[in-house]
């Protein structure tokens, strides 16, 4: 099996257990943890529901928790700034515990799908682009635990995952706690300022990191 349909399936593999999660459980926590509930309940226990919150977005790895209902909760109860703040806490925890278990399983999965060779290109892939696809996934369903997996899986430098995540993860939790903040429905401009925004400083960011790398050319005789 080539390289790449390797990848594929298990791009498709992870992400039909997280839709399996969805059909399951999805309708019932979808109500359960709405907006208009989570503003109840946060706005109820105001002094820990903060905790609950991070909790429920940490849990959003294995359970189809409604993420950005909970990032709007927050910043209707807690305002855009702090309830910023805690979104992208509980997303970025969330985000670095698949990371991490994905790493930790990662070596013993990966001798079961491809050779040496493979597992070398594989994570050369993803430190070249992971960057990207994880800025991408952030605010969308499902792909955001898919890719912090994956990159996990991968091996993915460290250092380029974490930044990426807060490139990708950070703007988009303010944003989903100031569109709770000022009204329940998000325009479409935000959306895409809060994807375009961290993805450009990102390429900035990985051409400053290659332009360093790159041996510096000879000078042309005359």
């Amino acid at each position: 099996m080539k390289f790449m349909v390797k990848i594929l399936a298990v791009v498709v593999g992870l992400g039909g257990l997280f839709a399996l999660s969805f059909a399951i459980w999805g309708e019932r926590l979808e109500g359960l943890f709405s907006p208009s509930a989570c503003v109840r309940w946060f706005a109820a226990s105001r002094d820990w529901a903060w905790a609950v919150a991070i909790a429920l977005l940490i849990s959003d790895l294995l359970l189809p928790i409604p993420a950005t209902g909970v990032m709007a909760a927050l910043g209707i109860v807690y305002g855009p700034v702090l309830g910023g703040a805690i979104g992208a806490c509980g997303s970025v925890a969330s985000a670095l515990a698949g990371y991490g278990l994905a790493r930790l399983a990662g070596p013993r999965i990966a001798r079961l799908i491809a050779d040496e060779r493979e597992r070398e290109r594989f994570q050369g892939f993803f430190d070249r682009w992971g960057g990207v696809a994880v800025i991408v996934s952030r605010p969308l369903p499902i792909l955001p635990e898919v890719t912090s997996i994956l990159a996990g899986l991968a091996s993915m430098n460290f250092g380029r995952f974490l930044v990426a995540l807060l490139l990708g993860t950070v703007p988009s939790a303010f944003l989903f706690a100031s569109l709770g903040a000022v009204s329940a429905e998000a325009p479409l401009e935000g959306i895409v300022i809060a994807t375009i925004l961290p993805l450009l400083i990102w390429i900035l960011i990985a051409s400053w990191i290659g332009s360093r790398r790159s041996p510096p050319r000879p000078p042309v005789s005359a």
